[in-house]
């Protein structure tokens, strides 16, 4: 399960630009960012349930979590620590997928141990982390933008209290940062030492991707939007 998700990450980050509707026969393609604020009609249920079961009590200050079509759910998030202390990195997955059809209905399986991986984070990075997400899907996602009902596999994101849901995005900045997702997922699964090297690349990765927001983030939000 983790390596597929790590997949799902890769193929996001190889995509540049997906083709959006023609009005004409000018090959125009634009960024298309299917994202919106809030719950997706016919998701909060579910999604609400995956949530309650992977936090485990605790608060997320970010989490990313995935509703695929058929395989098991997933999910990483970040916990703060108490004053400067480290922040608690977890990657959670469902033992078994959480919502099935049995009898022509729904369920879900909540009563199940989903597998975590949780190590520490040092604090100075994570809030770099959550600050970088919350700026980017400020720029991205307009506040006015509502989730909209997706078929295929959903995302969820939880940036310091702001829910933005939806499918993954193929373009934009938010692609570059899955980036950071992989590196963090990897994390999960090393050693004191590696993860060293981890941090070394995440805090190398923030700093490209400050510059590159820098100069992206305010002259090509409009273009980044595309149609909705």
């Amino acid at each position: 399960m983790r390596a597929w998700c790590l997949l799902a990450v890769a193929l996001a980050v190889q995509a540049v630009v997906v083709p959006s509707a023609r009005a004409d026969d000018d090959e125009v393609e634009v960024c298309r960012i299917d994202l919106g604020r809030g719950w997706p009609p016919a998701t909060e249920n579910y999604g609400s349930a995956v949530e309650t079961l992977f936090t485990g009590g605790l608060t997320p200050t970010f989490s990313l979590t995935r509703l695929p079509v058929r395989s098991a759910e997933s999910a990483l998030q970040l916990i703060a620590g108490e004053g400067e202390g480290d922040w608690t990195l977890r990657y959670v997955e469902a033992d078994e997928r959480i919502q099935i059809w049995t009898g022509g209905r729904k369920e879900l399986r909540t009563t199940q141990h989903p597998d975590v991986a949780s190590v520490p984070m040092p604090a100075a990075l994570a809030r770099r982390v959550v600050a970088q997400w919350q700026r980017v899907m400020d720029a991205q996602v307009p506040r006015d933008r509502v989730a909209e009902f997706h078929d295929d596999e959903v995302v969820l994101f939880v940036v310091d209290g702001a829910r933005i849901s939806g499918l993954q995005p193929a373009c934009g900045p938010i692609v570059q940062m899955m980036e950071q997702v992989t590196l963090m997922i990897d994390a999960t699964d090393d050693g004191d030492e590696k993860r060293i090297k981890r941090w070394r690349a995440l805090t190398e990765l923030l700093d490209q991707q400050e510059q590159s927001l820098a100069g992206a983030t305010g002259a090509g939000a409009g273009d980044t939007h595309g149609e909705h």
